[in-house]
């Protein structure tokens, strides 16, 4: 087996799901940059190692399956997309249609030869870990999913023995995750490599004391606000206005790029600025410019210090920025928040759906550039846009 993995041009997804199912992600990122020649993985052993740098965490507890590009040919065995489920969820049996129905719609849509299958479990060398493993890999067959090989290792770390479940006795040894070719282009590409999905959710988890301390400027911080936007509006100088507080924000967005963190009552007048919604809408510009990365710092310290709907706003940037650049996962936890904080949140809705559905990000660049088209109108320029 000689699967190819393209990390700069493939995606990696991460399992396209109903919430209900706990899986850890939503959709593969499909990065934003120009084909690079693709990464080959010569064997199982190999293909495993480069599974943390693929999904852009390390698995525990995980099945992960990797949807290979086309029939035939000599790219036949490249890797399209890779989807992590949790195992624990998929132990329920009424959940396995469900988990079958989602790999086979990505499967149909990616026009795919065929799956690989990695379970990651501690356990896996039980009679009953076995078992549910056939039943998955069964399941997957009866739907129609061609499984062409499937493995399972306790853990993806150096040295870890992974078996072969479909020959029996065989196996081999996992590489060094830390020096696959696919890590060792995601890092030179300035992606992270986190040592386990809690690390993703702890940059969104909602800091209580912080949150605490803000909500108690917040309602002030609104009143400000509105009242100077509708003065404003008065006497005709409504778009200078909103202008000032444009530029307000872009210049918290360019602090936060020193990562240090906003003081209470900034993040408490920006939860306030991002009700206006021309603000909110011209800040989808910047996930396709040069300050994105700052950006997402701030969404992220906003998201941890507000609750409700301006939690859902912030979280919603945030997934949509991670979604454009490509990380899927990190996506898929930010709009998860979104949602969580308030489930109907227009934009964290459809954004959540989309990546559940595995909608490619070029999609929704268009986002983006209307986001920059309203900072034009406020006669703010935020930037070039990454083409």
């Amino acid at each position: 087996m000689t699967p190819s993995t393209n990390s700069t041009r493939r995606a990696t997804r991460s399992g396209p799901f109903p919430r209900a199912l706990t899986c850890a992600e939503s959709t593969p990122g499909y990065p934003a940059r120009l084909p690079q020649p693709p990464l080959r993985v010569d064997d199982p052993g190999e293909l495993i190692a480069a599974l943390p740098a693929m999904l852009g965490f390390v698995p525990e507890r995980s099945l992960v399956v990797a949807v290979l590009r086309g029939a035939g040919g000599g790219d036949a065995t490249a890797i399209e997309a890779v989807v992590r489920f949790d195992l624990d969820a998929l132990g329920d049996p009424h959940r396995i249609g469900q988990f079958t129905a989602c790999v086979g719609s990505i499967c149909l849509r990616e026009h795919a030869g065929g799956v690989l299958a990695v379970f990651v479990d501690e356990a896996g060398t039980g009679v009953l870990p076995a078992l549910r493993a056939a039943s998955l890999l069964e399941a997957l067959g009866d739907e129609g999913v061609a499984v062409c090989g499937a493995w399972s290792v306790p853990a993806i770390v150096a040295g870890a023995r992974f078996r072969d479940l479909f020959q029996r006795g065989a196996g081999g040894v996992v590489g060094d995750p830390a020096a696959s070719m696919v890590a060792l282009s995601h890092v030179l590409d300035g992606r992270q490599i986190r040592g386990s999905r809690n690390e993703l959710t702890a940059l969104v988890r909602p800091d209580r004391h912080l949150r605490a301390r803000v909500q108690t400027r917040l309602g002030p911080a609104v009143a400000r606000y509105r009242e100077g936007l509708s003065a404003a509006a008065r006497a005709g100088h409504a778009v200078a206005y909103q202008r000032r507080a444009l530029e307000w924000v872009l210049w918290q967005i360019a602090d936060a790029a020193s990562g240090a963190p906003r003081a209470d009552r900034e993040l408490a007048q920006l939860a306030a600025t991002l009700r206006d919604r021309p603000i909110r809408d011209a800040m989808y510009g910047l996930a396709l410019g040069d300050h994105a990365e700052a950006a997402e710092q701030l969404w992220a310290q906003l998201a941890r210090a507000t609750p409700g709907a301006d939690r859902a706003e912030a979280a919603a940037l945030l997934g949509f920025s991670a979604y454009l650049r490509g990380d899927g996962p990190f996506a898929g936890v930010a709009l998860a928040a979104a949602v969580d904080a308030d489930a109907t949140h227009p934009m964290a809705v459809l954004l959540e759906t989309s990546l559940q559905s595995g909608l490619r990000p070029e999609r929704l660049r268009k986002l983006a550039h209307c986001g920059h088209q309203i900072a034009a109108d406020l006669g703010v320029d935020i930037g070039p846009l990454r083409s």
